[in-house]
Order: structure tokens, then sequence, then C-alpha cells
């Protein structure tokens, strides 16, 4: 646990300060007596009907059909009451349920039935929700709702009879007003550009709004600015959030396109910046690498959104503003986590990670992180963030990151933020002989043991053999501690990889499931074979290996290893 210094102290009283600032905001302009600020709730004439790029399985209506509901991480049996009806399995089945993403797969139906049970299920939230408070309300579930509704507004809309047209169009317009007033207060990050794009979305979409989308266009694209940094990825470093920016960015642009008008430049060059940025952190099986919050990858909707990305160009080896780096050779990748954790307030979801790295040979990965959890696997949290869960080295037992447990922060993040390390150093060259290598450092143990991590990967040409160099080290000059320290390198194995003890003195092999061999050996430190878990499936935790290099720190220590594939 590490506690606040007094500059982050101070940032955390102005991050509460604004907080409370802007629920009275908030309240204020949501009253009655204020409504007049955004004009009367009328949202009667959709002007266009905006693409979902979101997949969607039709089979959804059949489940409802069977009476349950799932998403979310959770299946509710609803039998043949009402979703409403039910106690929520989890915060996030809630917003699920009232954010109605899950529309889309009701339209993909293409049924009577399952038009029938939209619209019925839309009307029976108005009459139970389209006045309250509670997780229906909040800014980033009112805008994931609205982007649905407008999506399948020709479901929801076309043909019905006027009473039912006039009940969904009042009360897409109560919500539009809602969140123009709510909408900074929605959590920092994702959230809060999500609500914004909602906003911008409606306004595009809805006849007469043309004044208010002026207005909040400079505050969409300020947030797109502040979030998306320059190499493309986002200010939480969770790789998979530009994904999920760009199934709602892309068809947004495509609005202002269809109503003629030019889209802000803020959004042209954050695609422009994003997509790229999403091949960089790909594996050769098309998954995004498990780091910061990176769960069970979609690689459906990650080839959605590359479909509208340039021909593939040469990728650079270094992303530093979002702090990963690249070595690709051959048909081998290698991605590495070689930043310091996010701001604060964005690092509720962040892993202590750091100089872990994750590889896969042709389409198949070979090591990878443990990966976040579902929203069904709560208790896999706290272990799927710890140094131990990444290929890494954890000195001590401990994380290279600190959780910093806070009541005040935690109500603002919606879970424990992490800290450390201070200070991340990175290169990557390419080498005389065609092969590329990574030098990094971080500091994350300085505090409390005095040394640097230091690591090196030099991949060679052909990507068939990686080397890897760990020192354990103080910042400067000689040390030796009162005491050996353990440590350990850890390189976890996909669920899909076999790996066999080597003999004694020999090399401990790795089998891929095309029979792709690769052999491992290390000097410095003793080399065993353990259990593991891998989180990020969308069946939840599974049971995997890991090989894992153990030995004591004295003060300075340097373990090298080697990765070949046999011929």
């Amino acid at each position: 646990m590490a506690s606040l210094t007094f500059s982050e102290q101070t940032r955390l009283a102005r991050l509460a300060t604004d907080r409370v600032r802007r629920a009275a905001v908030a309240r204020l302009l949501s009253s009655r007596l204020l409504r007049w600020r955004f004009g009367a709730p009328v949202a009667d004439e959709l002007l266009i009907v905006p693409q979902d790029l979101r997949t969607a399985d039709p089979s959804f209506a059949d489940e409802i059909a069977i009476g349950q509901f799932g998403f979310g991480g959770a299946v509710a049996y609803i039998g043949d009451g009402s979703p409403f009806d039910l106690k929520p399995p989890s915060k996030e089945w809630e917003r699920e349920l009232h954010g109605f993403g899950w529309l889309r797969h009701l339209m993909a139906a293409e049924t009577e039935e399952a038009r029938d049970q939209a619209i019925d299920l839309v009307l029976e939230w108005i009459r139970r929700h389209g006045s309250r408070g509670g997780v229906a309300w909040e800014p980033p579930v009112i805008g994931r709702r609205l982007i649905s509704w407008l999506s399948n507004a020709s479901m929801l809309l076309d043909d019905v009879d006027q009473a039912t047209y006039d009940k969904i169009a009042d009360s897409l317009g109560d919500q539009m007003i809602r969140l123009s007033a709510t909408w900074r207060d929605a959590p920092a990050g994702y959230p809060r550009l999500l609500s914004l794009i909602a906003l911008v979305l409606a306004d595009l979409c809805v006849a007469g709004h043309d004044r208010h989308l002026r207005e909040i266009e400079d505050d969409f694209a300020a947030e797109l600015e502040a979030q998306i940094l320059p190499d493309g990825g986002h200010i939480s470093r969770n790789p998979g959030i530009p994904v999920e920016l760009l199934l709602d960015l892309l068809p947004l642009r495509q609005c202002f396109a269809v109503r003629d008008r030019a889209a802000p430049k803020a959004l042209s060059d954050a695609i422009q910046r994003m997509l790229p940025f999403i091949r960089f952190v790909r594996l050769g099986d098309g998954s995004l690498g498990r780091f910061n919050g990176m769960g069970s990858p979609n690689l459906d909707l990650i080839a959605t959104v590359l479909a509208y990305a340039d021909p593939p160009v040469s990728l650079p080896s270094h992303a530093p503003n979002s702090g990963y780096a690249r070595l690709a050779r051959g048909e081998t990748i290698i991605l590495a986590d070689v930043g310091s954790p996010p701001p604060l307030e964005l690092a509720g979801q962040a892993h202590a990670g750091c100089l872990s790295f994750e590889m896969s040979s042709g389409k198949y990965p070979l090591f990878v992180n443990c990966g976040a959890p579902g929203p069904a696997d709560h208790d896999w949290r706290a272990a799927s963030r710890a140094t131990a869960s990444h290929n890494t080295l954890c000195l001590g037992g401990k994380s290279s990151s600190r959780l910093v447990l806070n009541d005040l922060l935690e109500t603002i993040v919606g879970s424990p933020p992490i800290r450390f390390p201070a200070h991340v150093w990175a290169r990557v060259q390419d080498l005389p002989d065609g092969g590329i290598a990574l030098k990094a450092h971080h500091d994350g143990y300085r505090r409390q043991f005095g040394i640097i991590h230091r690591r090196q990967l030099t991949l060679d040409v052909s990507g068939g053999k990686l080397t890897g160099v760990d020192k354990l080290g103080p910042p400067r000059g000689q040390l030796r501690l009162s005491m050996d320290v353990p440590f350990a390198i850890h390189f976890h194995l996909h669920p899909d990889v076999a790996c066999t003890e080597a003999p004694k003195g020999g090399r401990t092999e790795v089998v891929l499931p095309n029979n792709e061999r690769w052999a491992f050996s290390a000097k410095g430190a003793h080399v065993s074979i353990e259990d593991s878990f891998y989180c990020a499936d969308l069946s939840g935790p599974r049971r995997s290996l890991q090989i894992v290099l153990r030995g004591g720190c004295y003060g300075e220590n340097e373990v090298t290893w080697e990765l070949e594939r046999r011929t």
C-alpha cells in the first residue's frame, strides 16, 4: 500500500472539489426551473440513423424467449417476468441492462417477435425509469442508451402508432437534456468521452439541435485531444479502449458526412492516430496485448475497426506516449510495457506490469500476461493486477507498483489506483545484424530496496531467437543488502501452450498448438515450471503454466535467459 505525497493529496482534494462542483451544477441544470437552458425535450424528428459497428448475435432473442437475460458477465433468469423486476446480479449487468446495447441483437434477429420485444422493453423502461435516478441515469449509461436507441431507431420507431412514437421520442429528448447537464459528472477517461460522443451523435441525428451541437463540439474536441495521446493510445494505457472508442467514433464521423457538416479536426485526427496504434499493440493472432486492464479480446470488433484503416505500413517500434514497445522480426512479435501508471484518477484498472512483455509466433500467442478478468470474476482482479501475474521480474514478493487505498479516491476512481514506478526509461534500437533490441529500466523497487530493475530483450533477424538479460542493482555505485531478497522472473504461457521440464542441465521445451517447438534456458537463477492462471478468456479464468526463474538478490544480480525456435 502506498501513501499519498503532498502533491497527490492536493490533486485528490482538487478532484474531490471538482466532483462536488460538477454534481451541484448537474443538479441545478437538471432542475425543471432551468430546463429552458437546453430547450424543450423534443426529439420528434430523426434526420439520420447511425450505423452500429458492433457485432450482433440474433440468438439473443431466443434466449429472452426462454427466460434468460445474459450480458455483463452474468446470466439472469427472468422466466415470464421482466429484467427490470430483478435484483441485478452485478453493477456491470445493471449498467448493460440500462444501456440497451443489447438492442442490436434483437435488431439482427429480423423477426416481428424480436421487434415487439424490443419496443415493449423500451416502453417498460420509460414507465419504470424514465424519471428516476440511480444507475440508469449515470452519464455514461445515458450515453450508451442514447447511442443504442438512435442506432436501432428504425426498429423502434418505423410503423409504430403515434402514442408509442411520442413516448420514445419524448424520452430521447429528456435524456439528451439530462446528459447535457450531467456529462461533466461522468468519471474521468472513457466514461466522460462516451457521454460526449452520445451528445454529439444525438445532436446530429435529431432535428433542431444545431445550436447545441455547435456548443458541445468544442467540449468534445477538447476531451478527445486530452484523452487520445499523440501516438494513438488512450491516456488510461488500456490497449482496448481505442477499439471501443472507434466503434462509436467511426459512425459519428459518418453522421457528420451525411449531414454535410465538417467533422471536428480533433475527431479526424484522433481516428487517424488510433487506427495504427491498434495495429501496433496486436499480436500475431489478432489479439491485443494484455496490459493495464485489457481482458478477453473480441477479434471481430478489432477486425471491424481496422477495416477502416489505411493499407498497412511499417509500424514504429516504440509508442513513447502510451508507454509500449514492439519488436517484430520474421513471424515473431513482442510487445512490452515500458510506461509508468496513468494519472491517479485513471489508474483504477492499471496493472503493475512494468517491463513485462508478450510474445507470439505466427498466429499463436506464446508468452502472455494473465490479463484482466471479466466482470463476473471480481475475485480475480487484485491478483491479475499484481506484478507476479506479468512476464517480468518480481522482487521480494512485492509488486513494482503500489495500491493507493484511500476511500475518497476509490469513490472517485471506482477501484484502488496504483502508483509507481515513478521513472521508466526505454529505448528500442535496430541492430547492425538486422535484429532489434529493447533496453529499459524502472525504479519501482527503489523506495523499498534501493534497487533498479534493468531489462534487455534482443530478437534476432529471423525472429527465431529471443535473448533476455534482467539486472538488479542500485541506481549508481555498488550495493550489498543486509540479507538476500528473493526474486522471481515470470514467463506465463498461453493456456494452449505446453511445456515440459528440462533434464538436469538441459533446456525447457515449449510447444505451440501447431507443434512448433521452442527451447528455453537460463543462467543465474533456478528454472522451474509452475501453475499459473489466465484471466483474459471469455469463459472465465483458465489454468495455465509458467516458467519461473528464482534466486536471491544480494544487491546486484544478473540473470540471462534465451528462447530459441527449434528447427
